[in-house]
């Protein structure tokens, strides 16, 4: 299965929560009215788009809907589509830390998917030729480092790691200088999640912080949070109180074969301007990729079956 449609496949339940409703909007409407944009909108937030983001997109819809004198509603779904895609666009220059001596801090609540996440990474890094060490810095749980070890065999990466209660900054410590000295492309540092002893969680990952800036501090850097795509809203307020402790550069978001909730990716880059870099939809390590706006809002509309053959195609030939 090809990169697109294993993303098709796993964004299948909220794909089938939206459907019913967009399908009945554009083929049901016989002009394009308030009622028409009403029905949009509600449809929108029912898919946990945020009112934020249904507002500005639908705003934009309307007003090319003005400027190219659309009057048929069923030729507003691409032009909707393409609206919800450059909302979420993320630019020439989100994935940077791969092409640079990097240091990616992967942060979020416990049970998120931050550990798989991790291991994930590693696999996609390694096959694309990087070099690449592991930090089991969630010293919290013995079972978060025994689960990394796991991922490191399984992706043939090297790990850094000290026993259940360590200190995790001591951990980072040993991982930078592995990193250094063995010239790795990436150094990749699971974490701890906390987040009900706010201040703890705080002290940590600001003792991580320093020591990565003091011992490596030509690295480039990149902190990730990972968010549980079936939480829904609860994800936005997970990421107020990490944006909190730490300066976020990306969202992983895990789980999303699991919900029908994926409008949520749209909600967070609107409404607080991180980009969604990572979408998780299923167990392999093929199943968490790249975040491409384009991909994602067809494969929650559904192709058509000659758009998705483009697709393909387009896989084919980068693999």
């Amino acid at each position: 299965m090809g990169l697109f449609s294993r993303l098709k496949a796993g964004l299948t339940k909220t794909r089938t929560a939206m459907s019913k409703g967009f399908d009945h909007i554009f083929s049901g409407f016989s002009q394009i009215d308030d009622d028409f944009y009403d029905s949009l909108e509600e449809t929108m937030i029912m898919a946990d788009m945020g009112v934020r983001a249904t507002d500005e997109i639908l705003e934009r819809l309307r007003e090319r809907v003005k400027e190219e004198h659309i009057k048929d509603p069923a030729a507003c779904r691409e032009l909707l589509i393409q609206s919800i895609s450059e909302k979420m666009s993320l630019g020439p220059n989100a994935y940077e830390f791969e092409d640079k001596k990097s240091v990616v801090v992967v942060i979020g609540v416990n049970g998120v998917g931050k550990t798989t996440t991790v291991g994930k990474l590693a696999g996609i890094l390694k096959s694309e030729g990087k070099k690449v060490i592991m930090a089991a810095a969630d010293t919290f749980r013995a079972a978060a480092i025994e689960q990394l070890s796991a991922w490191a065999e399984r992706t043939d990466t090297e790990i850094i790691a000290q026993g259940e209660g360590s200190d995790p900054a001591a951990v980072i410590y040993d991982a930078v200088a592995a990193a250094k000295a063995r010239n790795a492309d990436v150094l990749l540092c699971d974490t701890a999640g906390r987040l009900h002893n706010k201040k703890n969680l705080m002290q940590e990952l600001a003792k991580i912080d320093r020591v990565i800036q003091r011992e490596y501090p030509d690295c480039y850097r990149e902190n990730l949070l990972v968010l549980d795509g079936t939480t829904g809203q609860n994800a936005l307020s997970q990421l107020k109180e990490f944006r909190d402790i730490m300066d976020i550069t990306g969202i992983v978001l895990t789980k999303m074969d699991g919900t029908a909730r994926g409008g949520i990716a749209v909600a967070i880059q609107t409404e607080y301007g991180i980009p969604v870099k990572y979408i998780g939809v299923g167990e392999q390590v093929e199943d968490l990729q790249k975040f491409d706006s384009d991909s994602y809002v067809r494969a929650l509309f559904a192709l058509d079956d000659e758009t998705l053959e483009e697709h393909q195609e387009v896989e084919d030939e980068e693999s």
